[in-house]
């Protein structure tokens, strides 16, 4: 029975050491002007240096590129993708057919996973863009265990899913949260507008916070609680999955390590000796959550509900 791969969000450089000795295989880091909702900003030096040691780690570094692109930032996007493949990072994360058509033109070698984070939700999709020359697909969170498990068993292409954090619910490219301010007559009082900060909106009906935040790519809401599938690996890797990711956005990079830590415990002991991890995956479960922030609480996302939309 092989192993998923587990993918991870770096926040800085300095994160790739200590998240390839707590057991990632490989992490997903970029720039906010190319990558939306990323952990850490990675600057053109910095995912050089990431890549480098990562390397020795023998880590793979995956560079999103998966921002919505308008004309202005075309031939930008062109150089970037030509520095990304000339600094040997092993896939480019895309969900723009301008991305693959690039990459095409510049970087024929470069792998490609698609990841438009909604709209993987069939495997003729994934195989769709299979054919035009992604080796992966990045599911929509959205999608239950069956409809994950359905998928992987026509799926053409490697499946990637996330296993844990928060998720994306809303985004538009305005600066909402900054729109609403001016329009009070409150520009200068602006203020817990970027990731960095904690800004929240208060659905007081169901008591449940969802994270906000603005940058390069507009405003962006969270989902309320965090998934955690650690107590619920196992279908999953029976069905051969290839990758579980993740997200640390908006959490710290210690926690961050030690939920890797915790996951690569997981993964090892499911599949090498699964009634181990049967006794002992309540135990992973309560581990995290003990290290879960105040306001974060841990479910299972979709996985196990109906989808509505």
């Amino acid at each position: 029975m092989k192993k998923p791969e587990l993918l991870v969000t770096p926040k800085c450089v300095e994160d790739i050491r200590t998240l390839a000795e707590a057991g990632a295989d490989a992490v997903i880091i970029g720039e906010e002007n190319f990558g939306l909702r990323l952990a850490g900003e990675f600057k053109r030096e910095d995912l050089k240096k990431a890549i480098e040691i990562a390397h020795q780690y023998e880590v793979k570094v995956y560079v999103a590129v998966n921002a919505i692109f308008h004309n202005e930032k075309i031939e930008d996007l062109k150089d970037y993708i030509k520095f990304v493949d000339e600094i040997k990072a092993d896939a480019i994360v895309f969900g723009d057919p301008a991305v693959l058509l690039f990459v095409r033109e510049v970087a024929p070698t470069m792998k490609l996973h698609w990841n438009t984070e909604t709209t993987a939700t069939n495997w003729f999709t994934c195989n769709y863009w299979g054919t035009k020359g992604a080796k992966r697909a990045v599911l929509a969170r959205e999608l239950n265990m069956d409809a994950v498990i359905d998928i992987k068993e026509n799926a053409d292409v490697e499946i990637e899913v996330q296993v844990h954090g928060m998720t994306a619910m809303f985004q538009s490219k305005r600066t909402l949260i900054g729109n609403y301010f001016e329009f009070q007559g409150k520009k200068m009082a602006v203020e817990n507008r970027s990731k960095h900060d904690n800004m929240f909106l208060f659905d007081k009906e169901r008591g449940n916070k969802y994270p906000i935040f603005e940058d390069k790519n507009g405003t962006h809401i969270m989902s309320p609680a965090d998934i955690c599938l650690i107590d619920e690996l196992a279908d999953m890797i029976d069905a051969e999955i290839d990758c579980f990711k993740i997200d640390g956005i908006l959490k710290s990079s210690e926690y961050i390590v030690e939920v890797t830590r915790k996951y690569r415990q997981a993964i090892d002991l499911c599949v090498e000796d699964r009634d181990q991890y049967e006794e002992q995956k309540q135990q992973f479960y309560e581990e995290i959550e003990k290290i879960q922030p105040v306001n974060r609480p841990l479910d299972t996302g979709f996985f196990f509900k109906e989808t509505v939309y």
